[in-house]
């Protein structure tokens, strides 16, 4: 990854736009390679269990890592959905002009701190809670790039995503289980703690 700052980039792209004007083809490709070069990453794959999902965001304390805010978890914002479809409304392809903006900004996904594009890995430690909001705007950049800080995570004990009540309530109101997403992620605590 470079560690140039903005200023240095632009004086590499000035430099090769002279070397162009220069008719310097050369140099230009030169200039590239030592001061700005490109480099492929592998990538890994992003695939994991919602079990691993879970006990990230538990890890977390359900708090979006990138912002400090507080998380919602996904099964609670689903009730919510299925009770009050016109007014809450869930779009399965998170259609902006169907799906209730709630979804983009407590919902809690898992994203990388060192994007898997350039490089990062499939270690927890790499693996941080955030918003779909967070993740989108986030994309392939780096904590660095986008000048955000990393926030501590949550307690569970002050706040568990309203895990607790979800369970709780998808017990008493089994009809639930009825909604295939209800009923994957009551059963996915049930796999880690016990209410």
């Amino acid at each position: 990854m470079s560690t140039e700052t903005n200023s240095e980039r632009i004086s590499i792209i000035n430099t090769i736009c002279s070397s162009l004007s220069d008719k310097d083809i050369e140099r230009g490709s030169k200039i590239i390679k030592e001061r700005y070069p490109f480099i492929p990453y592998k990538q890994e794959s992003r695939k994991y269990s919602d079990a691993v999902k879970l006990r990230i965001f538990m890890r977390d304390g359900f708090i979006d890592r990138y912002s400090g805010d507080q998380l919602v978890f996904p099964g609670v914002l689903k009730i919510i959905s299925n009770i009050y479809p016109n007014d809450f409304p869930y779009q399965t392809n998170w259609k902006m002009s169907e799906c209730h903006m709630a979804w983009w900004h407590l919902y809690p996904t898992i994203d990388h701190i060192e994007p898997i594009a350039v490089g990062g890995h499939n270690h927890d430690k790499n693996l941080v809670s955030t918003s779909m909001l967070h993740n989108s705007i986030k994309s392939n950049f780096t904590l660095d790039e986008l000048q955000w800080e990393l926030h501590p995570p949550g307690n569970l004990d002050d706040w568990d995503g309203l895990l607790g009540w979800f369970m709780e309530y998808v017990k008493e109101n089994q009809f639930l289980f009825e909604d295939r997403f209800i009923k994957k992620w009551y059963s996915t605590p049930r796999k880690l703690i016990t209410y």
